[in-house]
């Protein structure tokens, strides 16, 4: 009886508690990403009769004094999608959700100058891949998201595996730099073509992706474009989202999304566990774990401790690509039996942001991260029987390989500053960064045993052989400058600068005579990297900009001292000219941006025939990269989207010499004149939450060597995507390659024959998610 009676004197206090609180009208409620759920900091929230208002903190959160009667809040942020909500006293707390802007001319954008800026005011051609857009999609691989931006395409390798082309034929050199939170994933020096394997798709928000040279601001490989994953932050609310899905070809995947904010901490953990077994290219299993964690505290509204971690365990059977006959014949039986490809990687971010005033803020970042990456890989597979002149030399049942170890850890700092100014709206962005990376590289030769029938690789046996063995301590000291102002109305004018000084202490393990013979040495590269530009723009729907940038990649390690003697080699540069612009229409139901870009590449490291017959590196390549990119986006009803992104570029040999022949005037091979994307939405008003998509990707032909004797002749490819959201559950269906063509994602010819990565059949993805975080709202 005592029990019942406390249970009911505290519902009378909560409930005449809740109705002090109607009466005095105030209000209070939380602002949030109607996506992610994360808090929106800064958002406008007015009385519109009342011409009252308040700006939430950095929680999301807002307090309203509520005059008697019906009141209309309008609620705003840059970025978003602005709401108009009918509230009165006697709603006490809200929660409003905001939607990304559709219009491109009103997006916020971050890579561009290292800092948050509307992307009408930056002078580079960049795309934002929104978090709307990535649910929505639902991707398995970060290829079936990047590849929507013009310009762009990502090659699937498989399994997670890709190479790239931005501005750039489709390359695994160092020539596209990416990061994570606007840090590099890998350090200089150590560059590796399948480093998106190492993100979480699972924590990832959204992406931007910058194209042309960005050296000015992050140095180097920041050439044919920069990739900048941005993370989620906790949630607002309570979240723990639980998701599986699959497809008919082996694939299966569970992810973990979870996040809230309690007080001044905020929590977050993402990750996903993957495994595919028997898929339709023979010994091409793999597995994947991935999980981050982010824990944020917030000491007052000014000051923010942020600390990230993410931890990798990565392996995959390795089959390479397929032979002509093969291809041809449609056969995805390989010849591998034992290559593989192991990554274990850690990544840890502390970063500390401090508001001094509204217009100057600081932050201090420190990172660690630990990588190993263990092969045996197909590439370095080679028969001993080839062809030598007009005959055939060796032995049919013979290979021969290696296996190899490449591990790194680093210890970066980073201190950034921005100041801002009222004469000419100027702002000055500032900064200095270490990276000091300690590495080390061993490769044994192996012998392999080949079945001379099958063609299949049997078995290997290690030798006392030793191909490499070193150590080197990779050090790379920075600093940064970006400045802009408006020297008149509309004008804005961007000016950054970098300088990049690189130490690679080299330490070999091996005797001069060894593969790898180069003696111990000590390498330095710097290079002063700017860049300029400008916007103008006409109204708030049309705008255009110029920029000119230089770029430049330092050499690889492995391009200095693996199967060197005596290294000597110098950074690669490249010069970029670029314009473009950006239009709006129909109040924003319609937009396109477009940009044309010239950028020429020097001093490239190409492998150099020498007179006894033997090669080395040298800088001796140029080339030219030129090309058109257009995106258009429009709304033509209420439930109907339209994109489409496309680009025209041509890629060449100036002067290029490689192995004693000469390429020059030669189309680059791998390099599509056309790439483009378009897709389709449909959401019908009559089904809340269903979505149906139909995307069109199509890559042209191009060159399979670069003699330019022979092309492929691209593809087309139809993916159709349906998904319904109910509450807190989600269900998606995504076919991939609907009509089931027959295509390779990428393909090559050398001297040793054609090469065919064959893509994906028609397949079926399957995916259930559901938010259990209302369970734990009070």
């Amino acid at each position: 009886m005592k029990s019942v009676i406390k249970y009911l004197l505290t519902l009378c206090s909560v409930l005449f508690i809740q109705q002090a609180v109607a009466q005095s009208g105030k209000c209070r409620g939380k602002v949030i990403d109607g996506v992610t759920k994360e808090p929106i900091a800064h958002a406008a929230v007015q009385i519109k009769a009342a011409k009252l208002g308040a700006f939430t903190n950095n929680n999301g959160e807002f307090e309203l004094q509520l005059p008697e009667g019906q009141q209309q809040l309008i609620v705003s942020s840059v970025g978003y999608q602005s709401v108009n909500i009918q509230v009165d006293r006697s709603q006490t707390e809200l929660i409003i959700a905001l939607q990304v802007n559709n219009s491109t001319m009103q997006e916020v954008v971050i890579t561009a100058n290292r800092d948050v800026a509307k992307r009408s005011q930056a002078p580079i051609a960049i795309n934002t891949l929104t978090s709307k857009t990535i649910q929505d999609t639902r991707p398995i691989t970060a290829d079936q998201v990047l590849n929507k931006v013009s310009g762009v395409y990502m090659v699937n390798l498989g399994n997670e595996q890709h190479s790239m082309s931005i501005r750039q034929p489709m390359t695994t050199k160092s020539l596209f730099l990416y990061l994570e939170d606007g840090i590099p994933i890998r350090t200089t020096g150590l560059f590796n073509h399948n480093a998106l394997l190492e993100m979480n798709m699972a924590a990832v928000r959204n992406i931007e992706v910058n194209k042309g040279p960005s050296s000015s601001l992050y140095g180097s490989e920041a050439i044919g474009g920069v990739v900048n994953f941005i993370t989620l932050a906790p949630t607002a609310l309570p979240s723990l989202k639980l998701s599986v899905q699959g497809n008919d070809i082996g694939y299966k995947r569970a992810d973990l999304q979870t996040g809230f904010t309690s007080g001044k901490w905020s929590v977050s953990v993402n990750g996903y566990y993957a495994d595919k077994r028997n898929s339709y290219i023979e010994y091409s299993d793999f597995h994947k774990g991935i999980l981050s964690a982010r824990v944020d505290y917030r000491f007052s509204d000014k000051t923010l401790l942020t600390n990230t971690i993410t931890s990798m365990d990565y392996y995959s059977d390795m089959p390479g690509g397929i032979d002509s006959t093969k291809f041809a014949n449609k056969s995805f039986l390989n010849p591998q039996t034992f290559t593989y490809r192991s990554v274990d990687a850690l990544r840890y971010r502390s970063t500390l942001q401090h508001t001094w005033n509204d217009n100057s803020k600081s932050s201090v970042s420190f990172l660690y991260r630990d990588n190993t990456i263990g092969q045996n890989p197909a590439y370095s597979v080679k028969d001993d029987y080839r062809r030598q002149g007009n005959s055939w030399v060796g032995k049919k049942d013979l290979a021969h390989g290696e296996i190899n170890a490449a591990s790194f850890n680093s210890y970066v700092l980073i201190a950034q500053h921005k100041q801002q100014f009222a004469w000419k709206e100027a702002a000055i962005i500032g900064g200095v960064s270490a990276d000091i990376s300690p590495s080390t590289y061993r490769a044994d030769y192996i012998r392999i045993k080949k079945d001379s029938v099958s063609g299949k690789y049997l078995s290997y046996e290690p030798k006392d052989s030793v191909l490499t063995h070193y150590s080197n301590n990779i050090n790379n000291y920075a600093a940064f400058v970006n400045v802009e102002l408006s020297p008149v109305e509309k004008l804005r004018v961007v000016a950054s600068l970098r300088y990049d000084l690189f130490r690679y202490k080299f330490d070999n393990h091996l005797k001069p005579s060894a593969f790898s013979g180069s003696p111990d040495t000590t390498n330095h590269f710097s290079a002063l990297s700017p860049k300029v530009g400008f916007t103008y723009n006409f109204s708030r729907t049309a705008g255009i900009y110029a920029n000119y940038s230089q770029g430049f990649v330092p050499p690889e390690v492995t391009e200095m001292y693996r199967g060197v003697k005596v290294p000597d080699l110098k950074s690669s540069t490249f010069y970029n000219y670029e314009a473009g612009g950006w239009l709006s229409l129909l109040k924003d139901k319609l937009s396109a941006d477009v940009s044309l870009y010239y950028l020429e590449g020097t001093n490239e490291v190409v492998s150099v025939k020498l007179d006894d017959g033997s090669t080395e590196n040298r800088n001796a390549g140029k080339t030219l990269h030129k090309g058109i990119e257009l995106g258009v986006n429009a709304i033509p009803v209420k439930e109907v989207t339209f994109r489409f992104s496309g680009a025209y570029s041509r890629h060449e040999f100036t002067n290029f010499n490689e192995k004693g022949v000469k390429y020059d005037g030669n189309e680059m091979n791998g390099a599509p004149n056309w790439i483009y994307n378009t897709e389709l939405w449909y959401r019908p008003s009559f089904v809340k939450g269903l979505r149906v998509g139909v995307e069109w990707q199509h890559v042209g032909s191009y060159w399979l060597d670069p003699v330019n004797t022979v092309k492929y002749p691209g593809f087309n490819v139809v993916h159709l995507r349906v998904g319904y959201q109910w509450k807190a559950m989600e269900v998606w269906v995504n076919t991939i390659n609907l009509g089931d063509s027959y295509y390779a994602y990428t393909a090559s010819k050398s001297s040793f024959g054609y090469s065919y990565n064959p893509a994906e059949p028609r397949n079926f993805n399957v995916g259930l998610s559901y938010d259990f975080g209302h369970l734990f709202k009070k």
